[in-house]
C-alpha cells in the first residue's frame, strides 16, 4: 500500500503535499527529469522523506499529475453541494477547467508524455475527469437545460480546446467560453406563430 491510500500523520501529509506542491512548481520549470534530491531540498525535508513517499520519479510524476486531475473533481463536488442551479454548477465547471489547462497545460502535457497511457494512473485520471463532468452535466440534462446528446468527454474537449488555444491569449478565452456555454444549451422553445400574425 502507498502513501497515497494509507493513513498518514499529520505531519506526514503536510510533507506529502508540501513535496507534491514543489514537485508540481519544478516539473513545470525544467520538466519531469527535475532532481529529486533538489526537490526535496526545496521542500525542506531529508531525501529519505521524500522517497518514504514517493519511492522513484515515476511514483512522484504520477502522483502529481493524479492530484491535479483530483482538484478539478473536487471543484466538481463544490458546485454541486453549494446549491446552484444546475446550469450555473456547469458554467462555473467548464470555467475552471479551462483556466487550468491555460495555467498547467505545459506542466499537464509534460507529466502525460512522461505516463504510459496505459499504466493505472493515466486510466484513473481519465476516469475521474469524465465521472467529474458528468456529475455537473447530467443534472443540467435531467433539467432539459443542456442538450440531450452531450457527453462528459464532450465537456472536456471543449475545455482542453478553449484552455489549449487561449494559453498564448488569454484575453480571449472569455468570449470564446461565452460562446461555447451558450451552444451547449437546449434550443429555445418559440411559439407558433398565429393565425392572425
Amino acid at each position: 500500500m502507498d502513501a497515497t491510500t494509507r493513513p498518514m500523520r499529520a505531519d506526514a501529509r503536510r510533507n506529502y503535499e508540501r513535496i507534491l506542491e514543489c514537485a508540481r512548481q519544478m516539473f513545470a520549470e525544467v520538466g519531469t527529469e527535475a532532481p529529486l534530491d533538489e526537490i526535496a531540498r526545496r521542500t525542506g525535508v531529508g531525501p529519505g522523506t521524500l522517497y518514504r513517499h514517493f519511492p522513484n520519479r515515476a511514483a512522484l510524476i504520477e502522483a502529481v499529475y493524479r492530484s491535479s486531475i483530483e482538484a478539478l473533481s473536487r471543484r466538481a463536488e463544490e458546485l454541486l453541494e453549494s446549491d446552484l442551479p444546475p446550469l450555473e454548477a456547469l458554467d462555473l465547471w467548464v470555467r475552471a477547467q479551462v483556466d487550468f489547462v491555460m495555467n498547467r497545460r505545459g506542466l499537464a502535457v509534460t507529466l502525460k508524455a512522461a505516463l504510459d497511457r496505459d499504466s493505472d494512473t493515466f486510466m484513473l485520471c481519465s476516469t475521474i475527469a469524465t465521472d467529474a463532468a458528468a456529475s455537473v452535466l447530467r443534472p443540467a440534462q435531467a433539467a432539459g437545460l443542456v442538450r440531450p446528446e452531450l457527453e462528459p468527454k464532450d465537456l472536456i474537449r471543449l475545455g482542453h480546446g478553449i484552455g489549449a488555444a487561449c494559453e498564448q491569449t488569454p484575453e480571449a478565452a472569455e468570449r470564446l467560453l461565452t460562446v461555447v456555454l451558450a451552444g451547449l444549451r437546449t434550443a429555445p422553445q418559440f411559439a407558433e406563430p398565429s393565425a392572425s400574425s
